[in-house]
């Protein structure tokens, strides 16, 4: 069977929490491990979405409007759906399976996400998933 859920896919989760938003793969985990024994993934997502920006916002309501919010999960590959689509944004040295150890780790690492899921927002590129599924 072909591998289609890997690393920098987009997937939309389908349970729990954050049901309805977007994440990307950063690491898979296709033959489980110890404490989860079936197939999972760890994936950083879109908690909030981004605003519509208007051209007649001014710089400061520009800024506010950008603002994202994300979450770093483990999650069941039955639980999500996966897309064509592909997010390259570099999450690997920030976001890894010892980060959910503990909160202060998980919080900084949600925080760095943030920081750069904003910066490819800001750049314009893919920009389906910035966008919430439905309004």
């Amino acid at each position: 069977m072909v591998k289609f859920l890997k690393p920098n896919k987009a997937v939309v989760l389908l349970q729990g929490r954050y049901a309805g938003r977007k994440a990307v793969i950063i690491k898979n985990f296709d033959d489980g491990t110890g404490d989860r024994p079936y197939g999972h993934c760890l994936v950083a997502g879109i908690a909030k979405y981004p605003s519509n920006i208007l051209r007649k916002d001014s710089a400061k309501k520009t800024a506010k409007k950008s603002r994202v919010k994300a979450f770093i999960k483990l999650v069941n590959y039955g639980h999500v759906m996966p897309t064509r689509y592909t997010l390259d944004v570099d999450l690997k040295d920030v976001v890894n399976p010892n980060v959910l150890q503990s909160r202060d780790m998980k919080v900084t690492a949600a925080k760095e996400t943030k920081k750069r899921l904003e910066e490819r927002f800001k750049t314009g590129k893919n920009r389906w998933f910035f966008s919430k599924l439905r309004f």
